[in-house]
């Protein structure tokens, strides 16, 4: 598995690119590297949740492994912004969201990083793909 700064492909001609869920980074270690893609991106709003998620614990040694997970990730991984692109992708899956009788409210942070997946034309690796279903006309879903 690589990362990169450079941009990424904004075509299906290499299928071994794919955007990491917050939920595959935070697994990372236990994830066989077959069932990722070769290169990989993150979302800047996976960033966003690994900060976070530092003051969701009172356990010393969970925000200390925590800690160490985002500053790996901080200094491996070069995140694609949450831009025009994406934010005109994630008012489309927002409506697919509705349209399948679900709240978009609780899973904001899931649709910024799935339009981030959609505006660069990237399938969404991700553990919890029933979060995604309703997705599944906009964007490629991988379950890992």
């Amino acid at each position: 598995m690589t990362t990169s700064s450079e941009p990424l492909p904004r075509d299906d001609q290499n299928p071994e690119v794919g955007l990491l869920d917050t939920s595959v980074v935070i697994d990372l270690e236990l994830i066989a590297t077959e069932r990722l893609p070769a290169r990989v991106a993150i979302a800047s709003v996976t960033l966003a949740e690994l900060g976070a998620g530092l003051h969701t614990t009172d356990d010393p040694i969970e925000r200390a492994a925590r800690l160490g997970r985002l500053q790996v990730v901080e200094a491996s991984m070069e995140p694609l912004p949450f831009d025009t692109t994406a934010a005109r992708a994630y008012s489309q899956l927002v409506a697919l969201v509705i349209a399948a009788g679900q709240s978009p409210r609780p899973r904001r942070s899931d649709l910024m990083i799935a339009a981030i997946a959609a505006g660069n034309d990237l399938p969404l690796y991700t553990r919890n793909p029933s979060d995604f279903a309703a997705l599944a006309r906009a964007l490629a879903v991988v379950a890992v």
